[in-house]
């Protein structure tokens, strides 16, 4: 056996393996975002975070879902945002909109007494 390899002879070795290349000759790999959304949990204690940003990331939460525009849609009718898809709203959605349609029925009459 010749060569310095205790694993076999080195003519079972392919081109590329066990070689060392430069940094130049690298491929390059696609460099991923850092801080990506979701990474920290919000309320990981072990976090050290400082509660100006926590706050400020609450705040974010808040504003963020205010703009939403399916959220807006689905306050003012649960169906709404399926419809706005082009999809059929789902039995939940459906009875959802039934309740709110006769709890303010009921509140019309409620407030004509």
């Amino acid at each position: 056996m010749s060569g310095y390899s205790n694993v076999g002879q080195s003519s079972v070795y392919q081109d590329g393996d066990q070689k060392n290349l430069k940094n130049s000759e690298e491929p390059s790999r696609p460099r991923y975002e850092e801080g990506v959304e979701h990474s920290h949990l919000p309320n990981d204690s072990k976090d050290e975070r400082s509660i100006a940003n926590r706050l400020a990331n609450e705040e974010r939460k808040l504003n963020r879902e205010e703009d939403d525009p399916e959220t807006k849609a689905s306050k003012q009718d649960p169906t709404l945002p399926a419809k706005l898809h082009g999809n059929e709203p789902s039995k939940g959605a459906k009875v959802d909109a039934d309740l709110q349609a006769e709890e303010e029925e009921y509140l019309k009459r409620k407030h004509k007494k």
